[in-house]
């Protein structure tokens, strides 16, 4: 059985925004959030596995130096390139592409923000790493670091969910959820947030 805690890093610097792969740092507080978590889930995880953005990787690659496990940084599992709404806030895309943030947030299935990375894009390298990683890693307890975009659309594969499922996923910074996995797929799901 496969065993895996997902984590989404925690508050940034400069308020929300859709940063994408923008790499703003973590604020004191966020930092905090994750250390917290990480407490919890510590002396069970074999290996962590992190978005190469700094604000997931930098926490994690101390995580796995402090416990003396290896850490794999993964770029299928970075935040969705937002393009042209990368660094804005909602206020401001809604401002200069009226109409499109509604729509994605209600459904964005085959929606993409102008310039960047497609719905269907983000689905399929973090369908093709949630396959790689069944296989490989069966028996073993896996800490993932990544963001809101990347966990939600993980959580909607593993349950086999469509894309607008990603829609209904609470997902604030640093919460953490818990994922068993057998060959069919999840068997389990667990959500926590911020260490609770």
């Amino acid at each position: 059985m496969l065993t895996v805690d997902l984590l989404r890093h925690g508050a940034l610097a400069g308020g929300i925004k859709y940063r994408g792969q923008t790499d703003d740092p973590l604020t004191i507080q966020g930092r905090a959030d994750m250390d917290a978590v990480w407490q919890k889930v510590a002396g069970d995880v074999d290996l962590i596995i992190t978005s190469p953005l700094s604000r997931c990787a930098e926490p994690a690659t101390v995580w796995a130096k402090q416990a003396r496990i290896p850490c794999i940084i993964e770029p299928r599992i970075a935040e969705m390139h937002y393009g042209e709404w990368e660094g804005k806030s909602s206020d401001a895309i809604s401002s200069a592409f009226p109409g499109m943030l509604e729509q994605w947030r209600r459904d964005p299935t085959g929606m993409r923000a102008p310039g960047g990375e497609s719905v269907d894009e983000l689905r399929q390298r973090v369908h093709a790493w949630l396959m790689e990683i069944m296989l490989t890693y069966r028996s073993k307890h896996l800490l993932v670091v990544a963001h809101s975009g990347s966990l939600r659309m993980l959580i909607t594969l593993a349950l086999h969910a469509p894309v607008i499922a990603t829609r209904h996923l609470e997902m604030p910074y640093a919460c953490w959820s818990r994922l068993h996995c057998d060959a069919q797929g999840i068997t389990k799901l667990a959500f926590h947030h911020r260490g609770g």
